[in-house]
């Protein structure tokens, strides 16, 4: 009988494994025909469930078939989803080093489109990878601007993301206002468009805060829902969460027994799984606790911490995080003074098109007047200096950026720069100013005698 039932659950989990490895392959090809671009990205976030809280092994295969289908079609949206699928995929393997170095790969390609939604996506898991580390400052600043960018863009999903992920930040801190603020938002978000997998973590997160304020009996309320949708979900992570929350919640109140019964199970639930390193909260609730009365379990406890907490927090990999987000900070410096850069350039062809549109427009209705309406000789010879003035300033001010580049702003070198163009246009000048207002002038002058001319003989005819 036992065989039977081991039996059994390896064919439902095989099948399961197969149906999700179908369900990627079906997204993948519509994918490939899909043009727009924020419909590309709608399918992609449909592939995000339980597996990617559940499942590094799958985040980690899904983001290699990604990136191997967005890399042949030169797809950023694609390389940006597959990068945050391998990043969450060795974040959930406890390896953040390798995690971030993705992450940044998906922000950096992801800052390339106009997908807001996208960026949105790329920055809140990286600020996974610090609120992981308790790193809460960072942590917060990332999902603000991930809320920012989710806010201005299409996508319905990623408007609750973040504020919930803001929700833990701001309830690790004991910020409850804006913790509370969040978690409702969040959970607004998912109850509208009728998402239920996130729901433990909202739970979780309104359960803190009700439990720090002294609300116990909602905040039991709201930890029993978590506990109850996670193990419904078997989820593995939501529910070593739920547990430890519950036994901090115990602790809160003095209630030992409680708390240290969820502690245990907390860390049960992610034992032999690649979460193992989630068991160093609860590991330290029991090892505070123990403390005074228990040796043999302190020491037992402090070991569990230690080897949980190794690959998330050692010397090596917190200098390796830190180097990695000061690079990463550096870029996207860069990356802003870049866009205002070109910004400004943009500012400054515009200013040039107008400056030109304006001097053909002068031009233009400068030799129509001439030949009708301007009877004035000196006036003729004056707008024609100015409009010839405006041309070759013109042109002496388009060629002046051109000649700092290529002379490197060396003084000696721009001088002789632009002696050379003035030998050129100053003597052009003044042929073109001769030979324009010459012409101009005579030209009037006939229109003005042909005029005359016709009105003597309009006068004699009526005489």
């Amino acid at each position: 009988m036992k065989k039977i039932i081991i039996l059994f659950c390896f064919a439902a989990s095989m099948q399961l494994v197969f149906a999700q490895k179908a369900n990627v392959d079906s997204i993948l090809q519509k994918v490939a025909v899909e043009k727009d671009e924020n419909k590309r990205f709608d399918l992609f976030i449909s592939m995000v469930g339980t597996e990617i809280n559940n499942d590094p092994k799958w985040c980690i295969e899904t983001g290699l078939k990604i990136l191997n289908q967005a890399q042949r079609e030169n797809d950023n949206i694609g390389q940006t989803m597959a990068y945050s699928f391998l990043g969450q995929g060795y974040r959930l393997l406890g390896n953040p080093i390798k995690a971030l170095d993705y992450h940044h790969k998906a922000i950096a390609i992801a800052e390339k489109t106009n997908n807001l939604s996208l960026l949105a996506s790329a920055e809140n898991q990286t600020a996974h990878i610090y609120r992981d580390r308790e790193e809460y400052d960072k942590a917060a600043s990332i999902y603000l601007s991930s809320t920012a960018h989710a806010d201005k863009g299409h996508n319905e999903k990623m408007k609750a993301w973040a504020p919930s992920n803001l929700g833990a930040v701001y309830l690790a801190t004991n910020s409850l206002d804006s913790s509370l603020m969040y978690s409702q938002r969040a959970y607004e978000i998912f109850t509208r468009l009728k998402i239920v997998s996130n729901n433990p973590y909202v739970f979780i997160n309104l359960g803190g805060v009700h439990s720090k304020l002294g609300n116990t009996p909602l905040a039991m309320g709201y930890f029993n829902m978590a506990l109850n949708r996670s193990e419904g979900a078997n989820n593995i992570r939501y529910r070593n969460l739920t547990c430890t929350a519950l036994a901090e919640h115990f602790q809160r109140n003095n209630q030992t027994d409680s708390c240290a019964f969820y502690a245990r199970k907390a860390i049960e639930t992610v034992n032999n799984t690649p979460f193992f390193y989630l068991s160093s909260k609860p590991a330290k609730l029991l090892s505070d606790m123990y403390e005074k009365t228990n040796c043999d379990s302190t020491l037992k406890y402090a070991k569990l911490i230690k080897t949980a907490n190794d690959s998330l927090s050692s010397s090596k990999t917190n200098q390796q995080i830190l180097l990695m987000t000061f690079e990463e900070d550096l870029r996207q410096q860069e990356a802003a003074a870049e866009k205002i850069k070109e910004a400004q350039q943009r500012k400054q062809n515009i200013q040039y098109a107008l400056l030109a549109l304006g001097i053909i427009t002068f031009i233009i209705t400068f030799l129509l007047l001439s030949r009708r309406h301007i009877t004035n000789t000196k006036l003729i010879q004056f707008l024609g200096v100015v409009a010839l003035l405006l041309v070759f300033e013109f042109l002496n001010l388009l060629l002046h950026p051109f000649l700092e580049r290529i002379t490197h702003h060396n003084p000696i070198l721009m001088l002789l720069g632009l002696v050379c163009i003035a030998a050129l246009l100053v003597p052009l000048h003044h042929k073109l100013e001769k030979w324009a207002t010459h012409k101009l002038v005579e030209k009037n002058k006939t229109i003005r005698l042909a005029a005359a001319k016709k009105t003597i003989e309009e006068l004699e005819k009526n005489k």
